[in-house]
C-alpha cells in the first residue's frame, strides 16, 4: 500500500501541473515547448509544496488534494546479522 500511496501522491500533482500548464498556454504567446518544459514542473512543485505544507501544518485533510489521505510511511529495513 505504501508504494501505491506514493505513486498516487506523485501522479496527482503531475496531472494538475500538466493541466494548468495547458490552460495557461491558451492565453500566452509562448512556444508550446516552453510551456510544457518550464511551467509544468514549476506548477507541480508549487502545487505539491503548498498542499504538503498545508497537510503538515494546517490539517491532514489537505492530503486529499494530493490524491491520498495520508503521506506514505516506509518501514526501515531490518538489519541482517553479520555472518
Amino acid at each position: 500500500m505504501n508504494l501505491y500511496a506514493s505513486l498516487i501522491r506523485t501522479g496527482v500533482p503531475a496531472a494538475v501541473g500538466w493541466l494548468v500548464a495547458l490552460a495557461l498556454k491558451v492565453g500566452l504567446e509562448l512556444p508550446a515547448d516552453a510551456v510544457t518544459g518550464v511551467l509544468t514542473p514549476v506548477i507541480i512543485f508549487a502545487y505539491y509544496g503548498l498542499f504538503r505544507f498545508a497537510e503538515e501544518h494546517v490539517s491532514p485533510r489537505f492530503g486529499w488534494l494530493l490524491g491520498y489521505a495520508r503521506p506514505p510511511k516506509y518501514d526501515l529495513p531490518r538489519p541482517t546479522p553479520a555472518a
